[in-house]
């Protein structure tokens, strides 16, 4: 069994795009400037932007939080978003979700200028993704297929469980694991909370991808010797041991799935370091783009 270390990568990549930054400057141009606009005050979101705030001072990008009270309407939002599309200092900019909830986030998203959406769920970006065209992947799928190719893990003719099918995560996976590419060419099934008897697909699949967001789903009589297993789940659970009084749990039975897996990636530090790095790469090819 093989531990796919996701930090390891995602420090590498940094260091990739730190290096073309230095680059950019050298040559006189403007560095990429990404903008995050965060609406109200949720822990997990905040956490979340001021790690993409500090990733981008990381790798030179210039970054910008716009935080913005809960109170807003959707109208000024959308204001806002229009600011931001016309905004030539702003490469690429994410407007931090989950919205509260009189604020449809499906017309934000929307809204966003598809040659500044880095998060990639622009119907646009969507669309063209699904069309095997360049545009911006959502940054966790285009993480795990980075992590993918990085270990080198055969995909071609291979079958891949995706369990889950979120529009962020489990959907444009089931797409790009069945592109004709690599990582790709993949046989794939996308489950979810509706599919009766999961565990008789996770059994036969070579490549498990979880995203369902519940912790230790995924257990030991559940998965085939030598299957690779992507645990994107990342719930806090209560725990005695850590300071905090919780730690993070993916939807895997770790402890117990790993002995059977060729590869796995850890909770945490799998795929969850690839998300922000995925993000700056977007980042860094909007400003290219422009």
């Amino acid at each position: 069994m093989q531990l796919i270390d996701g930090r390891h990568v995602a420090a590498e990549i940094r260091r990739e795009i730190y290096r073309e930054v230095e680059n950019i400057k050298a040559r006189g141009k403007k560095v990429p400037h990404l903008v995050a606009v965060i609406v109200g005050h949720d822990g997990a979101s905040e956490t979340y932007v001021a790690h993409k705030d500090k990733a981008c001072r990381e790798v030179g990008f210039e970054s910008t939080i716009i935080r913005l009270e809960d109170t807003i309407t959707e109208a000024e939002l959308l204001e806002e978003v229009d600011r931001l599309n016309r905004d030539g200092s702003v490469d690429g900019f994410i407007v931090q979700l989950p919205l509260p909830g009189h604020i449809s986030e499906s017309k934000v998203i929307e809204a966003i200028d598809p040659a500044k959406d880095v998060d990639g769920f622009h119907p646009v970006n969507i669309g063209r993704m699904v069309q095997g065209l360049p545009c911006f992947v959502p940054a966790t799928p285009a993480g795990i297929l980075e992590l993918i190719s990085r270990y080198k893990i055969p995909t071609e003719g291979r079958s891949c469980v995706v369990v889950g099918r979120s529009q962020i995560v489990g959907t444009p996976l089931s797409i790009l694991m069945s592109r004709k590419a690599y990582p790709g060419n993949a046989t794939v099934t996308l489950c979810h909370s509706r599919t009766p008897h999961i565990e008789k697909y996770t059994r036969e699949a070579d490549i498990v991808v979880l995203a369902l967001g519940k912790p230790g789903f995924l257990t030991e009589d559940m998965v085939k010797e030598g299957a690779v297993v992507i645990d994107v789940g990342t719930t806090r659970v209560p725990s005695k041991e850590t300071r905090s009084g919780f730690r993070l749990k993916g939807d895997a039975d770790f402890d117990r799935v790993a002995p059977k897996c060729s590869y796995i990636t850890p909770v945490p530090g799998g795929v969850g370091p690839m998300t922000i790095v995925s993000l700056l790469r977007n980042t860094l090819q909007a400003a290219k783009n422009r």
